[in-house]
């Protein structure tokens, strides 16, 4: 293998940024996310009999929904600061809620502030071009008859499924208040992390394969990077279970008491991720280490080899040095069959040294 492309396997650039990305998270930091042009907002307005959905261009025509007694449900795509600093002001949202929804890289969390239920948390995705696990923050905030979502990526979503449901009459979300709808987008944002682990699984499962069938130098930096990618994962989704359990022990009005048993249900989800997590952290250390053991069966294999050809070989050499002294006086050395005799010897000796290891099962 050429000596540069041998280098970048082993100091790969990207890899080295992804463990930089990973790793450095400092919420001391001023944020400085780049805003987009504009946001999306788009606000659904629903009851038992009724749904509607508009799409807003200026975050003050949000305004209106807050005295509606319909459910109202405000999704913001792109966080600008200024739009989200009006909105929340509008509707009472303490400043440092606003504070935690325009930071970068916040831990899942959930706070209840001036009667509102606020949650943070990250929404996963699987980079299949890039081999990635890519992470998005949306905050949630629960008030009397509205939620209000942010998404920092309007190309990102997994709450389409929530929108076919508002247009079902009959669906459980339009029957139920919005402590339900809130419930809903916690639930899908939890569901979709099982999509990321399905993807990592396979990941895993190939990864196995090929280091039974063919490990070489890329299979460690390949195991090192899915390794990378489990600690985005783990960490994104370890403190959801602290948060579903902080609503559960909310004593706020807002939650009603038969909603409840449905963020138990989320519960379990996120506990059963979080052991999925562990179960596949355990897998890429039993990687690494079968790995390794490959890595060291193959070089036993070749030194195995090694010494076999060299004991094969012994014989002869000694064979040829005897006769190679400069001594008058040689047995054979005038014999016109010496020759023969000699090079017999060196191939029947070794014969019987193959006939002594095959019998000891060496090889």
């Amino acid at each position: 293998m050429p000596a540069k492309k041998y280098f970048e396997y082993i100091l790969n650039p990207m890899e080295i940024l992804r463990t930089k990305k990973v790793l450095q998270v400092n919420p001391t930091v001023a944020p400085t996310r780049k805003e987009p042009e504009e946001s999306r907002i788009c606000v659904y307005e629903y009851d038992k009999d009724k749904c509607s959905d508009v799409k807003l261009k200026e975050v003050t025509d949000c305004f209106k929904f807050l005295d509606s007694r319909s459910i109202t449900w405000i999704n913001v795509d792109g966080l600008r600061k200024d739009d989200v600093e009006k909105l929340c002001a509008h509707f009472s949202v303490h400043p440092l809620i606003v504070e935690d929804i325009l930071s970068i890289g916040q831990r899942p969390k959930m706070d209840e502030i001036n009667g509102l239920v606020f949650c943070v948390l990250s929404m996963l995705y699987y980079n299949d071009k890039d081999s990635i696990v890519e992470t998005e923050q949306v905050s949630i905030i629960l008030g009397n008859n509205f939620v209000i979502s942010f998404q920092e990526d309007a190309a990102k979503d997994a709450f389409n499924p929530l929108r076919d449901k508002l247009k079902i009459n009959t669906s459980k979300v339009r029957q139920n208040g919005a402590d339900f709808l809130y419930y809903t987008l916690i639930d899908l944002i939890v569901d979709n992390y099982y999509l990321v682990m399905e993807k990592l699984g396979d990941k895993i499962e190939n990864l196995e394969e090929d280091i039974i069938r063919n490990a070489n130098t890329r299979t460690l930096a390949k195991i090192n990077m899915l390794r990378k990618e489990m600690i985005v994962f783990k960490r994104s989704i370890a403190p959801v279970r602290e948060l579903v359990n902080g609503i559960l022990r909310s004593e706020s009005e807002l939650i009603e008491e038969k909603t409840e048993k449905y963020f138990k249900d989320v519960y379990d989800h996120i506990v059963q991720a979080n052991d999925l997590a562990e179960n596949y952290r355990d897998m890429m250390m039993n990687l690494q280490d079968l790995y390794l053991s490959n890595v060291n069966l193959k070089m036993n294999e070749v030194m195995k080899v090694m010494a076999v050809v060299t004991c094969l070989l012994a014989p002869a050499t000694v064979i040829g040095g005897i006769f190679g002294m400069n001594f008058e006086r040689l047995p054979l050395l005038h014999n016109q069959w010496g020759f023969f005799i000699s090079v017999a010897a060196m191939l029947f000796i070794p014969l019987v040294m193959i006939g002594i290891f095959r019998k000891r099962g060496w090889f």
